[in-house]
């Protein structure tokens, strides 16, 4: 009885002195919090919420637009995208198609849809196009959009379309 008593208290303050690392999301649930992010993200741009988008765009972020130079950090990605919302109703959609996940950074492909209709008036214009993004995963446990790549479609109507 008493080496079983010593055994387990023994035991108890070896548990006590090992390091306490924190447990490792699985990675359903590192999947699931991108796909949180990007709801709360799309859902931002949906409702033309630019406060709400600022506060889910890091410091560090770098926006890479089609044709055009890198858009580097919160403050001007803000202001570009103010801008749209000013001039245009905006109607996104995007359908991942793959996301891998590699410790603290994730990297997501995949394709979106969007509408933009001027606010003044005027005929509305589609685009359809690919994305590759790149997430962190914050301090908090949350992942955020640290990179953001994207093309247009420009293929021919007639012509094939890669897949």
């Amino acid at each position: 009885m008493r080496s079983a008593i010593a055994a387990a208290l023994a035991s108890a303050l070896l548990a006590a002195c090992a390091p306490n690392e924190p447990r490792r999301p699985s990675l359903q649930e590192d999947l699931a919090a991108i796909s949180n992010f990007n709801e709360r993200y799309l859902k931002a741009i949906n409702g033309e919420d630019i406060d709400a988008l600022g506060k889910l765009t890091d410091e560090g972020h770098i926006l890479t637009p089609p044709g055009g130079r890198p858009i580097v950090g919160k403050a001007p990605i803000v202001e570009v995208t103010g801008r749209s919302f000013a001039q245009f109703d905006v109607r996104e959609m995007w359908i991942p198609e793959e996301t891998q996940v590699g410790g603290d950074v994730a990297y997501q492909r995949g394709t979106y849809d969007l509408l933009m209709t001027p606010k003044t008036g005027g005929e509305s214009r589609a685009v359809k196009g690919w994305f590759l993004r790149i997430y962190q995963r914050q301090p908090n446990g949350e992942w955020w959009m640290t990179r953001d790549m994207f093309n247009i479609d420009n293929a021919p109507k007639s012509g094939p379309r890669a897949e």
